[in-house]
């Protein structure tokens, strides 16, 4: 196109467009606005007609840059009605850049520049870099009013802009409701009171603010900061609006200037600036004198405001370095700074706002902290009705509103209000009555049906959009909020201006620089924006979508300075992953919906992850967030079930919003959930959520921040919450407004459980209102006030409540604590209110038995008037089970009130009157007071601790009761008392000053106690004279148990005090005094199991009869420690003893004992016939001190033992003057005696009679003193034991003991072991010994030890068994050992065990008895044991028959015929050869093959548990079938398989003369058993058969019985383990009569049932001689122990029914068969159902040693019957009663018959049912002198510690899992 054709058509698109701006100036004033956001459209304009107008804003928009041009033209075309002839060359020419307007281009020269900058500022005057001139005030005065008035002039026209967008209400820019303000943290107090105008936010609860109070603290000097905390959307930059357009309205008339700054702006400033260039260069310059404005402005900067809007957003770090002038340029963080600390423009007023986060160091500590919270819902419903000015359209849409929980959530934010508003405005006129709402589930559908709202025509292009999205990604990735023109193309910047999705503004960027700013009208605009660019980009693959769902941790509180960016994009992602976007995103994106699907796909399955982790509290409100979005029920129930029980919150913000998204996930949970918020910043009206949230459990508040909206809000919610069990509102700031909402919602919730108001400063009214609740709480258990100030009077009224309300269990007041127990009521509270005598006196007394109270009133200032007020609440209430007034000032006066009040209150436990000012004059008034209560257990006082605390024991009604309903069996109730015994009372007045002077008053007010116990002077100044005074008034107080006079002052003048005491007090029996430690007690009968068990033990009639045998037997003790024990002390302390009962012990213990105090003392003690026992511990003793002890014997024929450990402890036991002479024991153990020592000493302890046992062990005699104790050993008159262990003795003793045992005519064995252990003993026999043995162990001989050896032994020739256990004897020493032993006559036991006797093989033991120089009668190995015997028989004789065999194999050519030759020769009168556990080689059963027939004297071979091939199986079978004359054959336990058995039988052919055959374990078949059969045919004298578990069944049995026929001297039949089952049983029970010498039959696990059980008893009884029969392990039942019973074989010992299925009934016609049998040794009834009886007896069993009851179900009722059997069965010694239910009881019963079970040594009772009480029985019965070895109480519920103190008491008792019996002595 040519130019003049071009300038035509120009020309012509500019008129037209003239022309249709001029119909719609409107739209264009809004465009100009968007584009010119500083420019005023008001001034200048009116006086120009309308087509001027528009020529001249035209000209405005085209000086703004070609890029502005020709986005003004694309919305022209977009926006308005342009034909499509005219628009396509509109954009043509003039919307691409192609050319301009002429008419635009010749007028912009002639603008004047007042025009094109008019409003906006001056021309630039530096007001930094001139100096001030000085002017007059009144010029500075004018200057400075004219700047003022231009400064509201200008915020005018930038903030009060009523022009509203296209196709947008009026409301959309007026309706402007403040969101809720409330006080984080102010400085001091600030005025509410100040006047608001309409429409300020409100004052809520005294925290909630006003915009007026924001800027009303009471801070005269220093820096006036307020911080505006919000999260984005709550309103921040609105409210800064807000304030600059009030202001200028003249509203805000105490600031005579205000400035806004947006750090989104400042961040764009890089150089440094001044204050005055931040005032005049960057907001607004004054017209003139810059300097004086600045001036004015410091002399009045306390009406000076300045409002920074973002400071999270802030860029530039603050440089922290020192003051700066306002001269001095500065970033713009630290100019901020500067002026918050007061050190710019100091007394100005800061507002900054922010989104939640750690604030900038640059805040000073005072700054006052505001929170914005949003909307409310008044506030949501007054937003509405603003925006919907029409009647119609407001009620639709407040229905729309109120119909939708999720709706009002999302309005409580207010940009999202405005988005839902806009929403509604469209859906609502073509959409039924609540379909709007449903179309607006998520925040993201609303931002995408708002693009729809306000798209032109409805059409949203498709190229803006993804374009826009792209925008809006890269500036948050690269944190850019602020746009400008070129940034945008034109077309997507007219797409954005048309839907209103920017905003303009100017921005300055730097002084001089000014441009217009482009921004999303929200940053979640902006965000929804990059998440949509995210889902259609087809440049963001499926990696880098699911990059961005991530959740950010968001301790803002504490971490953050500057939030990011992106923190929402996810919630964004995840609203478009919903299936309900999908169309949307298939429209942006311009693919089908399959591609967005698979998008969508990516965004759920990151959600799924992370649904799946526990995350922190911040991550789980971020991502119910994302889950609500999603709409997917499936997500959501996933997330649900994921949450942890215990939901903890933990000081970040939560908004109304979050906990509905946390409610929205929550209903889908299964499971009941805990919620804890604490320290976090809560919206008031948020508790509003959780309405009709059925999963909480547990909810709980802590945070300051929690008003009285809060609780009302909260109000609102809890009736709703029907699992609600446990509510905590703490730590917060309600008032009694605030606890009335809560009062009434509370009644509404009869489920909770638990209500904590701890810490919320409530006072007295608001208390009291919340107590009165009580009665309509049925479940509570706890009510926690603590933390709230209340006073005396109310808690007073408190404690009346307390005694009224039928549920209260325990008040417990402490300093701040206040806290009601309760628990349900036992009648519901309409029962009570409709009781006609509730208020009446039977009502009250119901109630108070139907409960008891436990009072705490701790630390509460109580006085005396108030205790007498407490006590007369109390006497109406309920029993008392505990009062504590500790910590008052109730004086003596008001202590006497309450221990006389005592007895009338029933307290039941205790009464505690500590650090209450009790004097020492008062103490005696109250024990005065108290003793008259019947009930008193234990008074203590301690003025020195400041301790006063009575207890109480039960009520001697309710121990009544209890005493009766003890579970006892019928025979034991008639032996219990009517009453129980009277509670002794125990009197402790420890560290009260108390001296002699107070003992008898003191000693008249505890003459009036009913039952004096325990009493306890200690810790006071008593001294000598006290003692002895106390001595005399003692009598006068009755028998106590325990006097404790510890820490008086005494000394040793005091014991010979109180030892006289022994005669004059009955109840003395322990008198216990330590000098070191002061301790000086008295006790009686009372054992420390009291105070272990917890208190005294149940007084069963068999532990009755048990405590009175126990006090007749029980010994006085006096033990006296860490003494000066001088011989004139010793010889006074045992004269005051003289007169004192018996039997007596005396303990002692001093640092040193001289020679001459100890004979001092046994001089004395053999003048005290009473004396029982003398101990000396931790005593040092002289080395002349054993002699001296030795000497003793001689002394006092009544010691009994003489025992002296390391010179340092010393027992002597000493027989009572009726007990007949016994044997002694005396024992000197590292005592250091040597050589020097042994003749003295064996001197001395030859004059003892009867020296039973001596032990010399840990001493220091060597070589050379044993051999000296050695040679003077026949002259000791030792008949028992000598023990010389550990006396660092060689191998020569063992080889001089060998020789000497000739000469030592009574000894009967030695045993001696060098190895670590060291023990040398020696045993002796009354009369002489004929027969000795001898234990060598770990001796190590060497070769040349061998022959000194075998001299000693041949010369001891009374010497018939020696056994040498690991003495390093090899194969080659142990050959030479047998050839040097020559004996002249008779049998020689040798036994080797050595390691290498495992390994040696059976051929090379047998080649060692080759050497023996006797006759060798018996060989017997075990490898495994490594065991090798021999016994050897002296001279040698020849048998005729093995010479002639010996003869026949002369042939010595081969080492085997010699060896065989050899054998036969050593062997020729070999009677026993037994091979167990060996590994038999083939040469070694080929040599026995050899060697067999030639033992004609054999009659027992052994071979078991052996390993044998089936080629040695042959030799074996081949050499056996030559013994003929063999007795005893035992080839058990071999694992032999059936072929072998098979051939194994064939030896049995001619073996007549078989007395004892035993295959068991063997695999018998048929032909086996056939084999066996007919070899036991022939077998007439056979007298034991052993056939268990050889898998024989009922056929194979009745061929097996049928050969038994001719063995009728059987003794024994061992069957066990078969399957012979009822039908071999009834054969077996028809071959028994043929069997008269049967005594032991063992047919235990056969599957015999009760047919053939009958069968076998009935043929049994035929059998006379019958001593053993086993029937266990079969199901026998009763009607076979009732056939038993009546034919019971006479001579019976052992009966075994083990698992037989027998109940009692069954046993007890046993036990009555069994009575009196005279010959019964064992009785095993265990795993047998015998409920609550046992067999008992009446007669007894004289012989029985072992009676098995384990697993019978056994329990306390068969107590009594048990121990009565067990005593008439005196031979006991084994009684295994485990895995039953016995308890204490049967502890009892037990421990009342030990002592007269001499035999017993185990007793098993684990897996049972007794507790510390009863063991301490059973060490009760062991100390009387009771034989036992062990007592097994493994597993019962005895904890830990006391099992180790028992064990202590009694190492007997036995509480590990394996048994730890100790093996009874040797000899014994």
């Amino acid at each position: 196109m040519d130019p003049d054709s071009l300038q035509l058509g120009t020309e012509h698109l500019w008129n037209w467009l003239v022309r249709l701006l001029s119909k719609d100036s409107e739209w264009l004033n809004a465009k100009v606005k968007f584009f010119l956001p500083k420019m005023d459209l008001c001034s200048g304009d009116k006086a120009q007609d309308a087509t001027q107008g528009v020529i001249l804003q035209l000209r405005r928009l085209h000086a703004q840059g070609r890029a502005t041009w020709q986005a003004f033209i694309h919305c022209v075309c977009m926006e308005l009605d342009v034909p499509l002839d005219l628009e396509v060359p509109l954009l043509s020419t003039w919307g691409h850049g192609v050319a301009f307007p002429s008419q635009l281009e010749a007028g912009e020269e002639s603008q004047p520049a007042s025009q094109l900058q008019h409003g906006l500022k001056r021309p630039y005057q530096s007001c930094g870099s001139s100096p001030r001139p000085k002017q007059c005030k009144k010029q500075q005065l004018e200057l400075a009013q004219r700047y003022l008035k231009l400064l509201k002039t200008s915020t005018q026209q930038r903030y009060g802009s009523k022009i509203p967008g296209p196709g947008q209400p009026l409301a959309f820019h007026q309706a402007y409701i403040p969101p809720i303000l409330q006080w984080s943290r102010t400085p001091t107090p600030f005025r509410t009171q100040e006047g608001m105008a309409p429409g300020d936010p409100k004052a809520e609860d005294g925290t909630d603010v006003s915009i007026r109070d924001l800027f009303s603290t009471r801070a005269d000097k220093g820096p006036r900061v307020t911080v505006l905390l919000g999260k984005a959307g709550m309103g921040k930059t609105t409210l800064a609006h807000r304030l600059c357009q009030r202001w200028a309205d003249g509203q805000l008339d105490r600031f005579q200037a205000l400035f806004l700054f947006e750090f989104r702006q400042l961040n764009l400033i890089t150089r440094l600036l001044t204050l005055p260039q931040l005032l005049f260069d960057l907001y607004l310059s004054p017209e003139a004198g810059s300097d004086l404005v600045f001036q004015y402005l410091e002399e009045n900067a306390n009406g000076v405001l300045l409002i920074f809007d973002g400071l999270d957003q802030a860029l530039h770090p603050h440089s922290s370095r020192g003051q700066a002038g306002p001269e001095d340029p500065s970033p713009a963080l630290d100019l901020f700074s500067s002026l918050c600390r007061g050190t710019l423009l100091p007394g100005c007023w800061v507002l900054a706002t922010s989104r939640p986060g750690k604030l900038p160091d640059c805040l000073p500590t005072e700054a006052a902290t505001v929170h914005m919270w949003g909307f409310d819902r008044p506030r949501v419903e007054e937003y509405v009705g603003r925006f919907f000015p029409d009647q119609p359209e407001q009620e639709a849409a407040l229905a729309e509103l109120r119909g939708s929980r999720h709706l009002q959530s999302l309005c409580a934010v207010p940009a999202l209000c405005q988005v839902t508003c806009l929403c509604l405005l469209r859906l609502l006129p073509g959409s039924p009555p609540g379909q709007s709402a449903a179309l607006l589930p998520t925040v993201t559908q609303n931002y995408v049906q708002m693009l729809s709202t306000l798209g032109p025509r409805g059409y949203l292009p498709p190229e803006a959009l993804l374009e826009l999205s792209e925008v809006a990604l890269s500036g948050l990735q690269t944190g850019k909020v602020i746009f400008s023109v070129g940034d945008i193309r034109p077309p997507t910047m007219a797409f954005a201006a048309a839907l209103s999705l920017l905003t303009s503004f100017c921005i300055c960027t730097g002084p001089g620089h000014r441009d217009t700013g482009y921004a999303f009208t929200h940053l979640s605009l902006q965000e929804f924006f990059a998440a949509l660019y995210l889902m259609t980009s087809p440049k963001v693959d499926g990696n880098a979508l699911a990059g961005h769902i991530t959740l950010s941790s968001r301790w803002v509180l504490r971490t953050k300075a500057r939030p990011g960016l992106l923190d929402h994009l996810p919630t964004f992602l995840a609203g478009l992953a919903s299936r309900a976007c999908r169309p949307f995103l298939s429209l942006v994106a311009q693919r089908d919906e399959m591609w967005v699907s698979a998008r969508q796909a990516v965004v759920m399955q990151a959600l799924r992850k992370l649904a799946a982790r526990r995350l922190t509290g911040p991550k789980i409100v971020a991502l119910c967030h994302c889950v609500g979005e999603t709409q997917e029920p499936e997500l959501a129930s996933l997330m649900a079930q994921s949450l942890p029980c215990h939901l903890s919150f933990h000081n970040f913000p939560l908004t109304y919003a979050d906990l509905a998204a946390l409610t929205s996930i929550l209903v889908h949970r299964n499971a009941p959930i805990h919620l804890d918020f604490e320290g976090c910043p809560l919206e008031p009206h948020c508790p509003e959520a959780l309405v009709g949230c059925e999963q909480v459990e547990n909810l709980s508040f802590k945070s300051r921040k929690c008003g009285d909206a809060f609780a009302e809000a909260l109000s609102r919610s809890l009736p709703t919450m029907g699992s609600l069990k446990k509510l905590g509102l703490a730590g917060s700031k309600i008032t009694a407004r605030g606890i009335s909402h809560l009062v009434q919602a509370l009644r509404l919730c009869p489920q909770l459980e638990e209500v904590s108001f701890q810490d919320n400063q409530l006072k007295d009214w608001a208390v009291l209102n919340i107590v009165e609740v009580l009665p309509c709480l049925p479940q509570l258990r706890k009510l926690d006030l603590s933390r709230n100030n209340v006073s005396v009077s109310t808690l007073l009224r408190l404690t009346k409540v307390a005694v009224e309300c039928p549920t209260v269990r325990t008040l417990q007041v402490r300093e701040a604590d206040l806290i009601f127990l309760l628990s349900p009521p036992t009648k519901t509270a309409a029962e009570l209110q409709g009781a006609p005598d509730l208020q009446g006196n039977a009502g009250q007394r119901e109630e108070a038995q139907s409960r008891s109270l436990t009072l705490r009133l701790q630390q509460c200032q109580l006085r005396v008037h108030d205790a007498q007020e407490l006590i007369a609440q109390l006497q109406e209430g309920p029993r008392l089970d505990e009062v504590d007034l500790s910590g008052n000032q109730l004086d003596d006066e008001g202590c006497r009130l309450m221990a006389e009040a005592a007895s009338q209150l029933h307290i039941a436990r205790s009464l505690d009157l500590s650090d209450n000012g009790l004097s020492v004059h008062g103490v005696h008034c109250v024990l005065s007071a108290a003793s008259m209560c019947r009930t008193l257990a234990e008074v203590h006082i301690s003025l020195l601790h400041k301790t006063v605390v009575f207890t109480f024991a039960p009520e001697q009604e309710e121990r009544k009761g209890s005493w009766d309903r003890t579970a006892l069996p019928v025979s034991l109730t008639c032996q219990m008392p009517s009453e129980p015994p009277p509670h002794p009372a125990a009197i402790r007045l420890t560290h009260c000053g108390l001296q002699a002077k107070h003992l008898e008053q003191l000693c008249r007010a505890l003459r009036g106690s009913c039952h004096l116990g325990q009493l306890d002077f200690s810790g006071n100044s008593l001294g000598d004279e006290g003692v002895a005074q106390l001595a005399q008034l003692l009598p006068g107080l009755g028998a106590l148990q325990s006097l404790d006079l510890s820490e008086n002052g005494l000394s040793l003048d005091a014991v010979f005090m109180l030892t006289p005491c022994f005669s004059t007090l009955p109840w003395l029996l322990h008198l216990d005094i330590s000098s070191d430690s002061q301790r000086v007690v008295l006790r009686g009968d009372r054992r420390g199991r009291d105070h272990l068990a917890g208190g005294s033990l149940p007084e069963f009639p068999a532990g009755a009869q048990f405590s009175a045998f126990y006090q007749r037997c029980v010994p006085r003790s006096l033990c006296l420690r860490q003494c000066q024990l001088e011989p004139l002390s010793l010889a006074c302390l045992c004269e005051t003893l003289k007169k004192c009962p018996g039997p007596l012990e005396i303990k002692l213990s001093c640092e040193v004992l001289s020679d001459q105090s100890l004979e001092t003392l046994l001089h004395h003690l053999a003048q005290l016939p009473q004396l029982s026992l003398l101990q000396l511990s931790q005593t040092r003793l002289s080395p002349k001190s054993p002699l001296l002890l030795a000497d003793f014997f001689s002394l006092c024929p009544r010691v009994q033992k003489v025992d002296l450990r390391s010179l340092c402890h010393v027992t002597l036991h000493f027989r009572s003057s009726e007990e007949r002479e016994g044997k002694c024991c005396g024992r000197f153990t590292g005592c250091g005696l040597s050589q020097e020592h042994v003749e003295p000493l064996c001197w001395l302890l030859s004059k003892c009679e009867d020296l039973n046992e001596l032990d010399l062990s840990a001493n220091m005699l060597g070589d050379d003193g044993l051999r000296c104790l050695l040679e003077c050993l026949p002259q000791l008159p030792v008949s028992g034991s000598l023990d010389l262990s550990h006396n660092s003795i060689s191998l020569e003793s063992v080889l001089g003991l060998v020789k000497i045992l000739p000469s030592c005519l009574r000894v009967q064995e030695a045993s001696v072991n060098l190895g670590s252990e060291q023990s040398f003993w020696i045993h002796f026999s009354r009369q002489e010994e004929a027969r000795k043995t001898l234990r060598l162990s770990q001796c190590n001989f060497g070769p040349e030890h061998v022959s000194r050896l075998a001299t000693g032994l041949n010369q001891a020739l009374k010497l018939t068994a020696l056994t040498l256990t690991r003495c390093c004897l090899g194969l080659e020493q142990l050959t030479r050992l047998l050839s040097l032993l020559r004996w002249p006559v008779g049998l020689f036991s040798l036994r080797v065990e050595e390691p290498w006797v495992g390994t040696a093989g059976v051929l090379a033991l047998l080649e060692v008895c080759t050497q023996a120089s006797g006759n060798i009668t018996e060989i017997s190995i075990s490898e495994t044991q490594q065991q090798f015997s021999l016994q050897l028989e002296f001279p040698r004789q020849e048998n005729p028959e093995a010479v002639a065999l010996r003869l026949a194999h002369c042939d010595l050519g081969t080492h085997h015929n010699l060896l065989v030759w050899q054998l036969m020769e050593t062997c020729a009168r070999l009677q026993q050869l037994s091979l167990s556990q060996v590994n038999l080689c083939d040469t070694s059963s080929l040599l026995l093959q050899s060697l067999l027939p030639s033992l004609s004297e054999l009659k027992t071979f052994r071979l078991t548990s052996s390993c044998v091939s089936s080629e040695g199986l042959a030799h074996l079978i081949s050499g056996l079938s030559h013994c003929h004359h063999l007795e005893e054959l035992d080839l058990s336990n071999n694992p032999f398989v059936e072929k072998d058995t098979e051939a194994l039988m064939t030896v049995l052919e001619g073996m007549c003369w078989l007395k004892r055959l035993d295959f068991s374990h063997l695999p018998l078949g048929s032909s086996a058993l056939a084999l066996l059969s007919q070899g036991l045919s022939h077998m007439s004298v056979l007298q034991s058969l052993r056939l268990s578990r050889n898998g024989i069944c009922d056929v194979g049995c009745l061929q097996l019985l049928e050969a038994l026929r001719a063995a009728s001297s059987l003794k024994e039949l061992g069957l066990s383990h078969n399957q012979i089952g009822d039908f071999g049983a009834q054969h077996l029970a028809a071959i028994l009569p043929a069997l008269p010498e049967l005594r032991k039959i063992d047919l235990s696990g056969n599957g015999i049932g009760p047919a053939g059980g009958v069968l076998l008893v009935e043929s049994l009884a035929l059998c006379k001689h019958l001593e053993e029969l086993m029937l266990g392990y079969n199901v026998l039942a009763d009607v076979t122990a009732l056939r038993l019973a009546q034919r019971l074989p006479h001579h019976l010992r052992v009966l075994h029914l083990p698992s037989s299925g027998l109940s009692l009934e069954g046993a007890l016609l046993l036990s009555q068969a069994l009575d009196g049998c005279p010959y019964v040794e064992e009785i095993s009834l265990a795993v047998n159902s015998l409920a609550t009886g046992v067999p008992h007896f009446h007669q007894g069993l004289p012989l029985l040693r072992q009676i098995d009851l384990v697993s019978c179900e056994i329990d306390n009722h068969a107590a009594k019957p048990l121990a009565a059997s067990l005593v008439l069965c005196p031979a006991l010694e084994e009684v295994l009663l485990s895995w039953n239910l016995l308890g204490d009881e049967a502890a009892a019963e037990l421990a009342r018959v030990l002592p007269r079970m001499s035999r017993l040594k185990k007793m098993d009772l684990e897996k049972n049912q007794i507790t510390a009480c009863g063991a301490w029985l059973l060490v009760e019965g062991l100390a009387q002198g009771s034989g036992v070895q062990v007592i097994r109480l493994w597993n019962n519920p005895i904890s830990p510690d006391v099992a180790q103190h028992l064990q202590s008491e009694e190492p007997r008792l036995d509480f590990a899992f394996f048994d730890k019996q100790p093996q009874p002595p040797r000899g014994s």
